[in-house]
This record gives structure tokens, C-alpha cells and sequence, in this order.
């Protein structure tokens, strides 16, 4: 009986060719790197989530002049007061709410008894059905804010057209360019933007202000395909390269 079983186990025999294994193998890695990938990003935004669950239990502190470490204060809320400027409001393009899209309208403050300025996030506005730059005024005088702090990412893909060079102010942006606001613009301000909260009567509209951890399960779900597609990947060139060896 012994023998039987040994002689059926030299019946076959695993023979992948070269360009197969090393093809198997970057596609493998592939699979894996995007799998972990989403994971982290899903591990990212639940650290973003603790984070903003414990600044909302936090009291709002005086908006201080300068603040040098951005990431210990994200989402943290604050309070000042300033007088808007319209001149160098933002639209930002591309923003959905209860599936219309719109724009959030973002407008220069220059902070009470300082010369530089704070980018606040007065909420949502939906667009036009002709894409009609729409004209979004402001509130006059010194406005009472309060709100959270949020930090626009510095990493996103592009085709928006460069600046102009003819003077002539561009509303319509399609991401918050921190930098290239910076520069734009003739006045100093910080590198960051206060959303302004809900119960604020500064001059908002709609402000359901995204959670963190909305799409965590979004990003686990791509994870485990990836994973998956790694391992079927790896059973496919396992049962392709198992050959009957003719006795």
C-alpha cells in the first residue's frame, strides 16, 4: 500500500517556466501593495475619526496668531472675529450634497486686531444647470466665527488651468491649493481653513461637514478584493504548473 501511494505521488510534478514565475510574482506584489494600500488608508481615516471625536468634546480657545504644528490642531475648534473680504473668495468646484453638486464657498477673514487673514468654509451652495459662476456675497462688518479647524490636503491630481497673469481674480478652483492661494493673493494667511460650525451665524449655508470614517468600509471592502485577487492569482499559477508526468 505504501509503495502504491509513493508511486502516485511522482506522478506529477511542478515545472513553471521562468517568464511565468517572474510574471506571477510582480502581479502578486501588485496585488498585495494595492491590498495594503486601502488598509492604511482605512487605518488613516478611523485615526482621523478618534481625533475629531475627541476635539468635539473639547471647548472652543481663542484662534491663536500663528500656529506652527498644523497636525495637533486639526479639527480643533476655535473662536475669533473679523470682517470678510470677497475679493479673494474661493468656489470650490466639485462638491455633492445629498447628490447635487455645488460648490463650497471659502472666504478670506482678516482675524480682529491682525494683519493677516484665515480661509473660513461657509458651507455649501449648489450650482448652476448652466455652470454659471454664481455671484456669493458675504455679510458686512465684524462677524463672530466659530468653528473647527481642517487641513486641505497637499497631495491631489490636477488638470486645472495655471493662474492668471492678467490681474483678474479665478473664483472657480477645483482643489484648495493652500500654496498657490498663498501666493495669489496680497495679504498674509494662515495655512489652513476653519469650517465654519453649523449653529454659526457668521454668513454659512449647508454645513453637514464629511466624517473621517465614512468610507472606512469602503476601503476595507477594496482591500479584501485585492487580497483575494492576489490569492486566486496564486492558485491559477499553482494549478497551471502542476504537470502529469508520463510513466
Amino acid at each position: 500500500m505504501q509503495d502504491d501511494r509513493n508511486s502516485n505521488l511522482v506522478n506529477y510534478t511542478f515545472r513553471p517556466s521562468l517568464l511565468m514565475t517572474l510574471a506571477t510574482l510582480v502581479m502578486l506584489a501588485l496585488c498585495i501593495k494595492l491590498g495594503l494600500w486601502q488598509y492604511n488608508k482605512a487605518e488613516s481615516k478611523q485615526a482621523l475619526q478618534t481625533q475629531l471625536n475627541k476635539r468635539l468634546t473639547e471647548p472652543p480657545v481663542a484662534l491663536p496668531e500663528k500656529i506652527t504644528d498644523l497636525e495637533a490642531w486639526r479639527y480643533r475648534r476655535v473662536k475669533f472675529a473679523g470682517i470678510y473680504n470677497t475679493s479673494y473668495q474661493v468656489l470650490l468646484d466639485n462638491q455633492v450634497e445629498n447628490t447635487v453638486a455645488g460648490y463650497h464657498v471659502l472666504t478670506p477673514m482678516q482675524v480682529e486686531g491682525s494683519s493677516s487673514y484665515v480661509l473660513v468654509d461657509r458651507g455649501w451652495i449648489p450650482g448652476a444647470a448652466d455652470r454659471k459662476v454664481p455671484l456669493v456675497s458675504a455679510p458686512q462688518g465684524r462677524q463672530e466665527v466659530g468653528g473647527d479647524i481642517g487641513l486641505p490636503s497637499a497631495k491631489f491630481f490636477t488638470l486645472e488651468a495655471p493662474p492668471s497673469t492678467d490681474g483678474k481674480w479665478q473664483p472657480v478652483w477645483q482643489n484648495m491649493d493652500m500654496q498657490r492661494y498663498a501666493k495669489a493673493v496680497p495679504f498674509a494667511v494662515q495655512p489652513f481653513v476653519v469650517r465654519l460650525a453649523p449653529q454659526s451665524a457668521a454668513g454659512g449655508f449647508v454645513r453637514n461637514w464629511p466624517r473621517p470614517a465614512e468610507n472606512i468600509g469602503m476601503h476595507i471592502g477594496y482591500a479584501y478584493q485585492w487580497f483575494g485577487f492576489a490569492l486566486t492569482l496564486l492558485v491559477i499559477y499553482i494549478v497551471l504548473n502542476v504537470k502529469k508526468v508520463e510513466r
